[in-house]
């Protein structure tokens, strides 16, 4: 008699072991170092749960684990899982559910089906993105859909106090406090009933925080190095670049210097900055952008950087073709060295990964840009996605890719 072969499940028992594993290690470390209050999810029982949050900061996911109990899947982007044997490893120990940036991905679906079948939670950022601004960014509509499919309870995860302690354009972690606590539940027969809009608006409002609405102070020697990861956009100048020291940053046009404070609001250096902190200057920078005319920048480039490139074998490897590039944007491309072009129209996806990194999605193949310390991956993103809008809608559209 032949043996019936027994069907592969995504859901394994060691993940769970994993799980308590990691906790014991990197709680006690995560709550020293970030000082954050983690209140359990004590009503979670034997439920396995689909958990959404906000993304403020690279640890964002050892919060849940430290919330929740059990294994939880958490959906990652691809980058992830082009990382070699580092990436086998880390789909060994908790099989985490890959999906691709800032697409619709179908596979990613069928897979988060497939775990909340098979019993387990899962967890995911529907930003896509860690902040910039200090307020919970743009989330696609098409989140609701996914939650639908999963036919799980839903558990609304929101992290307060992240952006704060560790923006997403700095390197060091300051003194502070921050929280991760389950905002509310929304069970299954709840949510079926609301359309997909009504869902969607549920999911913005409870996952959307302001950073600047939490009275606590951050401090840190060095609180705005590296700012300049996030603006490239002057008040007073227009298109620019920066330089941050200390609790400085220094725009290298007119020389105006912005003091980062405790507070995280923002001071000028021996004159009135229009802005309080740095969402409102985020804001004015999208703005700008979003009336850019991408067009007037064909002949000589915006900006000019030099990168390190790598070719990414998605869910594979990464290789390094060149140690050191330059790197040209204009208003409808980017060139990389001599003789690669990356035209907009012919260009699928530009995505900004950690704190200075740029994917570029071109026909068949994936690139990846990493720059020095200072460089500003943001732009990049943005004046593709202007260029996109312009063509697409006459530029009325606002995403500009974060």
């Amino acid at each position: 008699m032949k043996a019936v072969k027994k069907k592969k499940t995504w859901t394994k028992p060691h993940h769970k072991h994993t799980r308590n594993l990691l906790y014991m290690v990197l709680a006690p470390y995560t709550k020293l170092r970030y000082n954050i209050e983690v209140i359990p999810f004590k009503e979670q029982g034997n439920r396995p749960y689909m958990i959404i949050m906000n993304h403020q900061t690279g640890l964002d996911q050892f919060f849940v684990a430290m919330t929740f109990k059990g294994a939880v899947y958490y959906v990652a982007t691809e980058d992830l899982f082009s990382m070699g044997w580092i990436s086998s490893v880390i789909r060994f120990l908790v099989e985490p559910i890959p999906i691709k940036k800032q697409t619709t991905d179908t596979q990613a679906v069928r897979n988060i089906i497939r775990v909340a079948r098979e019993g387990g939670t899962i967890a995911l950022a529907p930003e896509g993105n860690r902040t910039y601004s200090g307020r919970t960014e743009y989330i696609k509509p098409s989140i609701a859909g996914l939650v639908r499919v999963s036919k799980l309870p839903l558990a609304i995860l929101r992290i307060e106090g992240g952006y704060g302690i560790q923006p997403r354009w700095s390197d060091v972690v300051r003194k502070g406090r921050m929280r991760s606590y389950v905002s509310k539940v929304i069970e299954y027969e709840e949510y079926k009933s609301l359309s997909d809009e009504e869902l969607y608006e549920v999911i913005k409002n409870e996952l959307y925080v302001d950073e600047y609405t939490i009275e606590e102070n951050y401090y840190h020697k060095k609180s705005a190095e590296y700012l300049e990861r996030a603006m490239y956009v002057c008040p007073y100048c227009g298109l620019s670049e920066f330089e941050s020291n200390g609790d400085t940053i220094e725009c290298k046009k007119c020389g105006r210097k912005i003091k980062y404070l405790p507070s995280k609001e923002l001071k000028g250096v021996g004159f009135d900055f229009p802005y309080t902190n740095v969402g409102e200057w985020y804001d004015h920078q999208c703005d700008f952008i979003n009336s850019f005319d991408n067009d007037k920048h064909i002949d000589e480039p915006i900006y000019t950087d030099t990168a390190a490139m790598s070719e990414v074998i998605l869910n594979k490897k990464k290789v390094k073709l060149n140690s050191s590039v330059k790197l040209c944007l204009y208003g409808d491309r980017i060139t990389v060295g001599d003789d690669m072009v990356f035209d907009f129209d012919q260009t699928y996806i530009v995505t900004v990964l950690g704190k200075n990194k740029i994917n570029i999605y071109y026909g068949d193949k994936v690139y990846q840009l990493k720059g020095n310390k200072r460089f500003n991956a943001l732009k990049y993103v943005n004046i593709f996605y202007r260029y996109k809008n312009i063509r697409e809608d006459g530029g009325n559209g606002k995403f500009l890719g974060i």
